[in-house]
């Protein structure tokens, strides 16, 4: 299987990060269940990596692996539409995770 990899830059720890956070981690647990890494990353404190990874809003997620990277911005509250997005399987052909 697959393992997804998944980099989450949020803006200090608002409830709109607080939010998309929890979206995420609700989403890759429904869908990805045991296969997915997911790091978080606060541009006020790393400004060097929002940089270098051209972040110009927060909260963005960004689909490392599998390749192609894909990049949805805002809190991921419409978890099919953030699916659908990020290039997600859905749940059958995940096994049902």
């Amino acid at each position: 299987m697959t393992t997804y990899s998944f980099v989450l830059y949020v803006a200090g720890q608002t409830q709109r990060s607080h939010e998309a956070l929890e979206n995420l981690r609700s989403l890759c647990e429904a869908r990805l269940r045991g296969y997915y890494e997911l790091t978080v990353v606060d541009a006020v404190e790393r400004p060097e990596l929002a940089e270098r990874w051209r972040i110009l809003a927060t909260p963005t997620v960004v689909r490392l692996r599998p390749e192609p990277q894909r990049r949805v911005i805002g809190d991921l509250s419409d978890l099919h539409r953030a699916a659908l997005a990020l290039g997600l399987p859905n749940l059958d052909e995940f096994g049902g995770a």
